[in-house]
């Protein structure tokens, strides 16, 4: 970048993004219990935030296009802050839908944090950046859980109260330190443009320039979650985990994929220069190593696998990002980004979806099988982005 704190402080404020979010993840189900959720009011909780993700992150990232990225990132960051203090305060089922619907509302962080990285980094160079932004945000949601259970012990809402108040802390901070990344110029251009354009959105995905990058960003979501229900299911169900197992192999899970964006990228990308080869070979091994994890039956192979599966997966993310980002105008990263964002979130819908009517239907493994067979996919999706491009996408 042309200012490497920026970047870092940029990293910096994703971590207290990230450890905000986490701090809820092992409270939110006994919290909402509290009113009566089962499972499955509970998958309806966490649906209602990525619907709502899905609909506003590619007009969050459209409106950053126009008004700047500063601006947005910190209104994104307010609302997660009142969001969370309103689930907090929270006394009936209403109140707590409605605050996980503006959680998903204010919820384009990642892709406005994705476009002022792209804003200030030559595109040879946004795939490491991006790794950086996500070991960033990887490290605080690792940190999240741990901390969410302390603050559990002084009753349910207190991690709770303890997210908002980091998600505002960010957004002071962010206020005081970040500096606009947009040129005037670049906003300039956009303001000419009507703010959704939906048949240039519509454009964008089936343009053979970034509508495959699209594409294998969306597989690769759906892929993911599927695992992570998989990941659930399998360890309670099947191996008999305790908590604390479950716990330190998730652990494990994330520290593995942190240092992967952190410092195997860099080797990665130093010993394999096409970016495009580096998707094929990671979708490659996720498929093989998802359809052998379906037939371990022991926590010590198991272990090795996911080791395995997160180390190698693990540079799918930052490097889509990269070469979706080097495919778009500069004055478009924000709209761009703010798409593929509302596919991961729509993914984060599907994959669990599937992987649980798997689950079901047949027996708890297959939860592996569905997402190595879409891993599958990947690979031949990714194929197409071999192809010379002619230009970059105006959305």
């Amino acid at each position: 970048m042309q200012n490497t704190a920026r970047l870092y402080t940029l990293g910096f404020i994703m971590f207290i993004n990230a450890l905000a979010y986490g701090i809820i993840v092992p409270l939110l189900y006994p919290y909402a219990q509290r009113f009566g959720l089962n499972p499955f009011g509970l998958s309806l909780l966490f649906t209602s935030f990525s619907i709502a993700q899905f609909i506003a992150t590619p007009i969050l990232g459209r409106i950053s296009d126009r008004y700047g990225r500063k601006p947005v990132l910190l209104f994104c960051l307010l609302g997660t802050s009142i969001s969370l203090a309103v689930f907090a305060a929270a006394q009936s089922i209403t109140l707590i839908f409605i605050a996980r619907f503006v959680d998903g509302i204010t919820g384009g962080n990642n892709s406005v944090a994705q476009a002022m990285v792209a804003d200030d980094v030559e595109p040879k160079d946004r795939a490491k950046a991006f790794g950086i932004l996500g070991a960033s945000f990887g490290f605080g949601f690792l940190m999240g859980p741990a901390l969410g259970g302390i603050m559990g012990q002084y009753g349910l809402s207190a991690p709770f109260w303890l997210a908002s108040g980091l998600a505002l802390t960010g957004t002071i901070v962010g206020s005081f330190v970040l500096k606009e990344t947009l040129k005037p110029a670049e906003r300039q251009l956009v303001k000419k443009e009507p703010l959704i354009n939906f048949r240039a959105m519509i454009e964008a995905v089936v343009s053979p320039v970034t509508g495959l990058v699209l594409m294998v960003s969306f597989i690769s979501a759906i892929s993911l979650n599927a695992f992570i229900f998989g990941f659930q299911t399998f360890s309670n169900d099947v191996l008999k985990m305790s908590t604390t197992q479950v716990g330190l192999l998730l652990a494990m899970f994330g520290l593995v994929s942190i240092v992967m964006q952190m410092v195997g990228l860099r080797i990665i990308l130093a010993k394999i220069s096409s970016k495009k080869k580096i998707i094929t070979l990671s979708f490659l091994a996720s498929a093989v190593l998802m359809i052998t994890t379906s037939f371990s039956r022991t926590p010590l192979s198991y272990t090795i696998l996911l080791f395995l599966f997160a180390m190698l997966s693990a540079p799918q993310n930052p490097v889509i990002t990269g070469i979706l980002s080097e495919r778009t105008r500069s004055e478009d990263q924000g709209g761009l980004l703010g798409i593929n964002q509302s596919f991961i979130s729509l993914g984060q819908i599907i994959g669990p979806v599937t992987a649980g009517f798997a689950a079901s239907a047949i027996s708890i493994p297959m939860a592996f099988v569905v997402a190595g067979l879409l891993y599958g996919v990947g690979v031949v999706i990714s194929l197409g982005l071999y192809r010379p491009i002619k230009a970059k996408v105006n959305i």
